[in-house]
């Protein structure tokens, strides 16, 4: 499809966040708006405050969960549009977590599509992502560099449940640090639960409930406080925590256990030192370099705007191959994103995790989560 600039664009950045001037409404806004279209219940996407949210009808459960359950949400499935001021929306796969979409937007004759944040390889815990044409994109970039390329699932999983199995072998608890929105669930559905228990921490149990209500298949997991729950059991199981659960009381009932993190930045050397846990697993629910040039080529734009990451990479590759392209200065973080500084402004919604029975407050030597606390 041909760009046509001369007509005026259907997604400008605003202060509030990205807006759609014919439609009137805005795209994941950081500010609070009267009509927000939300890609996914990320806390730097999904902010606390809009008078009217339209999400995916797997983000209810989470939206409302992180946001509150008396927020004015509508709903659409995928691939069913609405008009609304002459605007032609339809959600459409991300791939990057439960309920994640991808938004398009028709007008005077263009196709514009806003991907949120997204991921090419399927995970079966939420609908694959699809490639959407249109005239122009506008593409999340926070692994926008060569050296980001994920394992497949197969091997991801196969190095995480022989961690797992040694620890267990030894009487030793596997303690694995997650974000609780998305990567626990992935965790659950791909490792092998017939190695031993698998113990969740409060802030990732609730989550947990909405991915089982939407039909995703986990498997069975307890909390330190349920009844049956002992030493013995725990020096067997594989224990999902969110980040802020690292150096507090809560982690003392596992004893000497060995632990490890979950992160696409662990791909970079010495970010395992730095976490200060044995071993870390290479894995994000955003696209790695090759990821990212195959959707963004799978669109068929010509046109390209970037937003959070490696901005300037990924424009100054676009251009070098023939594209139109340019940044979007937005107020996006991510869940992942813990090595580098969040945007200026505010970016992520950060604060405490939920924290489970008597844990204290997160850790004040950790960075901020990105994800997994309200605005």
């Amino acid at each position: 499809m041909a760009a046509m600039p001369d007509k005026v664009d259907l997604v400008v950045a605003r202060p509030e966040g990205l807006y759609c001037p014919p439609g009137d409404f805005y795209i994941d806004p950081w500010r609070p708006v009267a009509r927000a279209v939300i890609t996914h219940a990320h806390s730097d996407h999904a902010r606390i405050g809009h008078a009217h949210y339209l999400a995916h009808t797997d983000s209810a459960g989470t939206l409302r969960t992180r946001l509150g359950a008396d927020i004015d949400l509508q709903t659409l499935p995928y691939g069913e549009a609405i008009d609304h001021h002459g605007v032609r929306l339809s959600l459409h796969p991300a791939g990057h977590v439960l309920g994640s979409a991808q938004v398009r937007l028709e007008h005077g004759g263009r196709v514009w599509v806003a991907s949120g944040d997204y991921k090419t390889e399927p995970d079966g815990t939420c609908t694959p992502f699809e490639p959407v044409p249109c005239d122009t994109f506008i593409t999340e970039s926070t692994f926008g560099l060569p050296i980001y390329r994920w394992p497949t699932q197969a091997v991801l999983f196969a190095e995480i449940d022989a961690w797992w199995r040694a620890n267990a072998e030894a009487g030793r608890a596997s303690v694995l640090f997650c974000y609780a929105f998305g990567k626990a669930q992935r965790i659950l559905h791909g490792v092998d639960a017939s190695i031993g228990p698998i113990v969740v921490h409060g802030a990732v149990e609730p989550l947990n409930a909405v991915y089982r209500a939407a039909g995703v298949a986990l498997p069975e997991t307890v909390r330190v406080s349920d009844a049956g729950v002992d030493a013995a059991l725990l020096k067997r199981s594989l224990v999902l925590a969110p980040p802020s659960a690292q150096g507090t009381p809560w982690m003392k009932r596992f004893g000497n256990y060995a632990d490890a993190f979950a992160s696409g930045w662990m791909q970079l050397r010495g970010t395992r030192r730095r976490r200060g846990v044995d071993r870390g697993f290479v894995m994000s629910d955003h696209a790695d370099w090759p990821g990212l040039q195959q959707a963004i080529a799978g669109t068929g734009a010509e046109r390209v705007f970037v937003t959070h990451g490696s901005v300037q990479v990924m424009v100054r590759w676009l251009t070098e191959n023939g594209l139109d392209a340019q940044g979007f200065k937005t107020e996006y973080g991510d869940e992942d994103d813990q090595e580098t500084p969040s945007p200026s402004g505010g970016g992520l919604g950060r604060g405490p995790a939920a924290l489970d029975g008597d844990a204290a407050s997160p850790h004040p030597n950790l960075p901020p989560e990105g994800e997994g606390a309200k605005t």
